[in-house]
């Protein structure tokens, strides 16, 4: 993960498919179509929001 500007983050999702090892994929069938993320999460948003705003993410002025 990291943040490019406040506006763009890049997200890279390791070898297992995002449904296996996220909850809000599982269990919310509009953000996956046969293991393909197809939508955002918002909780995956928020938590890396909340940690730029924290200082544990750098993000460049």
């Amino acid at each position: 993960m990291e943040k490019n500007s406040w506006q763009h983050t890049t997200v890279q999702w390791s070898t297992a498919r995002p449904d296996t090892v996220c909850d809000e994929y599982r269990d919310d069938p509009t953000l996956t179509l046969r293991g393909v993320r197809v939508g955002r999460c918002p909780a995956l948003r928020e938590s890396i929001v909340a940690a730029a705003v924290d200082g544990r993410i750098p993000v460049p002025d």
